[in-house]
């Protein structure tokens, strides 16, 4: 992805401007204040969790954390919807881990352990600033496609005469160049997950925690959300537009891992207790997108 960015922005800034060009993208992402995450917390109406109102689930949290070697436990925070979904931010040394009141409902102890786990796994391997630079390449491509089919279109008058020679190997590339950095956008994704779902059985010493959470998760939010955009089908089994892989292969793969995996990390007894809630909100359509 950097050198399909380096090239695209080189063509159309030349070698100098594009070098300074990823230096302030990467001194950006060093740099710039938290502002997402407190602004998404923020329109989910996210709620931090204590040991008081969660201590199964703080408890858990603490002890995954600890196994994964973070210099910090993350924050806790549930969010008041009822898709089941969980979700990280932030770095090692500053995080924070989200769940629903659906996933709350529907996971029992042990596979929300292995929920969490996962989410510490995303968190340990940086794969959320790992996934922020590649967005930010990928945009930063797309702007210079847009800019360099902007340019070819405004000379196409003096292209036609021959007065101006443009290389159609170049458009070529500025054409097809998001479609490119955006399937290995997928794939990188789809890489990352496949290594925090071995990251969850490392940490919770169970794989078959996590394979009944996705088996679940499956049936609940992913053939839901397909019959939605295609229905009648199912979305096809492998397919680069995927961001996430098939459950499928997500459990063949976690099922090759040690069968001597016996002893489960323990249950977060009493996880709902006080916590998940039968949320009422809906999707509604607000400033920054749609959410609950």
């Amino acid at each position: 992805m950097a050198a399909l960015a380096w090239v695209s922005v080189t063509v159309i800034l030349g070698p100098g401007t594009g070098l300074l060009v990823a230096l302030g993208m990467v001194a950006g992402l060093f740099l710039a204040p938290d502002l997402s995450r407190r602004m998404l917390l923020s329109a989910y109406r996210a709620q931090r969790l204590t040991g008081r109102e969660a201590p199964g689930l703080i408890a858990a949290l603490a002890e995954l954390a600890r196994r994964a070697g973070l210099p910090r436990t993350p924050a806790l925070y549930r969010v008041p919807s009822r898709l089941p979904n969980a979700f990280a931010m932030g770095s090692p040394e500053d995080s924070t881990i989200c769940v629903t009141d659906g996933l709350l409902e529907i996971l029992d102890g042990r596979e929300l352990a292995s929920v969490l786990a996962h989410e510490i796994g995303h968190i340990a391997h940086r794969d959320l600033w790992i996934m922020g630079l590649a967005d930010v390449m990928s945009r930063l491509v797309s702007l210079a496609s847009w800019m360099g089919q902007l340019l070819v279109l405004v000379n196409l008058p003096l292209v036609m005469v021959g007065m101006v020679h443009v290389p159609w190997s170049v458009v070529a590339l500025l054409i097809f160049a998001p479609t490119l950095m955006a399937l290995v956008q997928l794939g990188l994704s789809r890489t990352r997950e496949y290594d925090a779902d071995r990251a969850a059985a490392d940490l919770t010493g169970d794989p078959e925690g996590l394979i009944r959470a996705l088996g679940k998760l499956d049936r609940l939010t992913g053939r839901f959300w397909e019959e939605i955009f295609l229905p009648g089908r199912r979305i096809p089994d492998p397919s680069l537009l995927r961001t996430h892989p098939p459950t499928e292969s997500r459990v063949r793969r976690l099922r090759e891992l040690d069968p001597n995996r016996s002893v489960p990390f323990p249950d977060i007894i009493g996880h709902s207790a006080g916590v998940a809630h039968a949320s009422k909100l809906t999707p509604r359509f607000r400033r920054f997108g749609t959410y609950w």
